[in-house]
């Protein structure tokens, strides 16, 4: 990656990336070497650290456990913390949908054993993980006709073992471009592992780069296999912004 004379921004995913999967989301925690280098890249100057999660907002801080100086988006987008307070807010026709939305999709994950849904300030997500494939499929199918059926300009995307909807549409993607803009950044590293990651690939400007973590198609140019992997490629990172300090600032 060519020499970058403004700020580096380091943008991660969380699950699957900076922290291994779990089954159950609350108990997901980032790797303490991955954590750790998280931390040195926050002290060095002329770098900022954000991550980009499905998570809901409060769920982020919770798992992360970073310090505020740590730029985070949530919800794919739909809430932003940029130095400040969270940014979200639902008008009258969005939080009636929400309603809708909640009440379809409860439904499913009654009907349907080891199915559950996340809530999330503009919408639920329909997890999966812990179901057999036959009844993953059926869960996908049926939330898939009943939520459009009951709700109109849904966001749907589908990740990991979930189906994600929304009544606001935001991907993550455009959450790039906004912390590339807060951040005055010349040059960014994304990683990501899920499919809603690619349209943060497909954001990444020339002097960018992008790593995919684990298996299937990506856009991203280059590739690690797990979050252990993404520890030692932050650790690499960070040495190379601490000993470019008295010198040009530059990317590995």
């Amino acid at each position: 990656m060519p020499a970058a004379p403004g700020p580096g921004l380091v943008v991660l995913d969380f699950d699957g990336t900076l922290a291994p999967e779990v089954d159950e989301p609350s108990r997901a925690r980032a790797l303490p070497e991955a954590r750790e280098a998280l931390l040195r890249l926050i002290r060095l100057p002329a770098t900022r650290v954000a991550l980009v999660s499905g998570r809901a907002m409060e769920s982020l801080e919770q798992v992360s456990d970073l310090p505020d100086e740590v730029l985070l988006v949530g919800s794919h987008g739909v809430e932003i913390r940029l130095d400040g307070p969270t940014q979200l807010t639902l008008d009258t026709v969005e939080l009636e949908q929400v309603d809708a939305l909640s009440e379809v999709l409860e439904g499913v994950a009654d009907s349907i054993e080891n199915v559950w849904i996340e809530s999330k300030p503009a919408g639920f997500a329909l997890h999966t993980r812990l179901a057999t494939d036959a009844d993953s499929r059926l869960a996908h199918m049926v939330a898939l006709d009943e939520a459009h059926s009951e709700v109109e300009g849904l966001t749907v995307r589908e990740g990991k073992n979930v189906l994600e909807f929304s009544v606001r549409p935001s991907d993550k993607g455009e959450a790039l471009t906004r912390l590339r803009q807060h951040a005055g950044a010349s040059a960014v590293v994304y990683v990501g592992d899920d499919v809603t990651d690619e349209d943060a690939f497909a954001a990444l400007e020339n002097d960018d780069l992008g790593v995919k973590v684990g298996q299937g198609k990506s856009l991203a140019a280059y590739r690690v296999r797990s979050p252990e992997d993404v520890a030692l490629l932050l650790e690499r990172l960070a040495d190379e912004r601490d000993v470019a300090r008295n010198g040009v600032s530059r990317w590995p």
